[in-house]
């Protein structure tokens, strides 16, 4: 695994021609840690991951991740995007065609790295199903092999799990937790969920009201190992409710 990228954002800034959705950001994100973003819907929190990704331009300030260069990365967003006439297998093979870098990896290699990211969400067996016949939280899991084939430094999700029913987005978060603990890139996870911000995270970051204000920023005194225990834990809750009345305020 190469080593994970650290972010540092200075004084940013992003308008569009009818709001500026960030004003002044400042921020710093410790190279292999797991950080989820909180907040109302149009606070910016979208807008701040495009930007880390380079979808978006910043309109002032500096962006810089740490080591660069080279530096990898991948994003997830709430739909999974799959191509409908790929298999599984051929999904998760995409990032090798459209990677300059990674087109130089051997046939061989390629395999290899595709079938171990499909181990790594338990999708070794399915290399053959096409999209159509696959359930919403195998799609994810494509989708999430895919990030993971490239061995990112990095990965943005946006709001992954949103579209999930409840016992899938709780085994998505599970799998996606240990992922992290056993790969440690650095995680940029966006949610509107207060619980699967807490479960999931080492640190909050909440953005709110005009501009993406940094609102709170709280260390997640939880242990590194999260169990199904944890989720109904008075831990896990007190934080909640610190997160729902600082959201209300």
């Amino acid at each position: 695994m190469k080593d994970a990228l650290g972010i540092r954002i200075q004084n940013l800034f992003k308008s569009f021609p009818k709001r500026d959705v960030i004003q002044g950001l400042n921020l710093n994100i410790e190279p292999g840690s797991f950080v989820s973003i909180v907040g109302p819907s149009g606070c910016g929190k979208s807008t701040l991951l495009r930007l880390i990704a380079g979808l978006e331009s910043p309109t002032q300030g500096e962006l810089q991740l740490s080591p660069q260069p080279p530096s990898s990365f991948s994003f997830v967003f709430q739909e999974p995007n799959l191509l409908a006439w790929r298999t599984v297998y051929e999904n998760v093979a995409l990032p090798f065609e459209l990677s300059g870098a990674l087109k130089l990896i051997s046939e061989e290699d390629k395999h290899t790295r595709i079938m171990n990211s499909l181990k790594k969400v338990k999708l070794e067996e399915a290399v053959s199903l096409f999209p159509h016949e696959l359930s919403g939280g195998m799609k994810m899991r494509v989708s999430l092999a895919r990030a993971l084939v490239s061995s990112p430094q990095l990965l943005l999700m946006d709001e992954p799990f949103a579209a999930l029913d409840e016992n899938t987005r709780f085994e998505m978060q599970n799998q996606l937790h240990q992922l992290w603990q056993e790969e440690r890139m650095t995680i940029l996870f966006v949610t509107h969920s207060l619980f699967e911000s807490t479960y999931l995270a080492q640190r909050i970051l909440m953005l709110k009201g005009e501009g993406a204000k940094l609102a709170l920023d709280h260390k997640v005194d939880l242990p590194f190992e999260r169990t199904e225990e944890l989720r109904t834990s008075e831990s896990l809750n007190r934080i909640v409710r610190l997160l729902s009345e600082r959201l209300r305020e």
